[in-house]
């Protein structure tokens, strides 16, 4: 069984004893899809920032609230870069409540994320599906036959980079990723970004990050001025560049962080091209 386990993972291309970013986040939001180098991860994470738990819950529930949002202004067609793990309120479910024949792409590099996403998948018709690709290259993103397929970029898109973005560092040029997308996209697009900051908790904060280093992918954090800057080309709406429980809460998602709202460590927005 060990053998066979271990085979399945090779020919998925993943080593489970290196931390993954979606797995944690998995992990965080009570998911089973991890491997006990993952667990290690996370529990060394929230041995000081314990409040990730509800910071996970509260991102999940800052994107349904924006997908949400999108649709009901009229976005039909959705392309969420980094999609993570399959879980409750994905994407095209919120979506499709509001524009029943909404097209979702879905876009992750990480091997375990594209085998559940695709499973989930597989009775969704060929308006919602997934590719594997990196966000570090847009234009292959753009350019792919499925990409290009189900997505119409004559017309309004909404481009979802929700607690992608802080996983990519200085170095790779987030801005000129940014630059790239936005630049396919019509005007009356919308950008959905959420991202950790290190604007609060600094010693969770850096501690955390030095966990991530040994992960799939670093921990990069930046201050709300730089996290502002990614919006650049689009308007943010009301209520601009906030912390999770801060963007249109919903009764339902205010149970965490409502003294403290700088406490879920990550902010988020939601801009519109002119």
């Amino acid at each position: 069984m060990i053998g066979r386990r271990r085979l399945e993972q090779e020919s998925l291309g993943f080593d489970p004893n290196t931390p993954s970013v979606a797995r944690l986040y998995d992990y965080y939001l009570g998911g089973k899809d991890h491997f006990p180098a993952d667990r290690e991860a996370a529990e060394q994470i929230l041995k000081v920032a314990p409040e990730l738990r509800a910071a996970a819950r509260a991102n999940r529930a800052f994107l349904g609230r924006a997908v949400r949002h999108l649709a009901e202004t009229g976005i039909t067609q959705f392309l969420d870069i980094g999609t993570g793990l399959p879980t409750q309120g994905n994407v095209h479910e919120v979506a499709k409540k509001v524009v029943p024949d909404a097209k979702v792409v879905y876009v992750d590099r990480d091997p375990v994320v594209l085998v559940h996403a695709r499973a989930l998948l597989a009775d969704q018709g060929g308006d919602t599906t997934v590719i594997e690709a990196d966000v570090r290259d847009p234009a292959a993103i753009l350019a792919h036959p499925e990409v290009t397929r189900t997505i119409d970029f004559s017309k309004p898109v909404g481009l979802l980079l929700v607690a992608i973005l802080h996983f990519i560092t200085e170095a790779e040029r987030p801005d000129e990723i940014l630059a790239t997308l936005r630049d396919a996209l019509a005007p009356g697009s919308y950008l959905v970004l959420s991202h950790g900051t290190s604007d609060a908790r600094a010693a969770a904060v850096d501690r955390g990050t030095q966990v991530y280093q040994s992960a799939s992918a670093p921990l990069t954090l930046r201050g709300r001025e730089r996290v502002r800057e990614l919006f650049e080309g689009f308007t943010l709406i009301d209520p601009g560049l906030v912390w999770l429980p801060e963007w249109r809460p919903e009764q339902a998602d205010v149970i965490d962080f409502v003294d403290d709202p700088a406490s879920s460590l990550i902010l988020c927005g939601v801009g519109r091209k002119g």
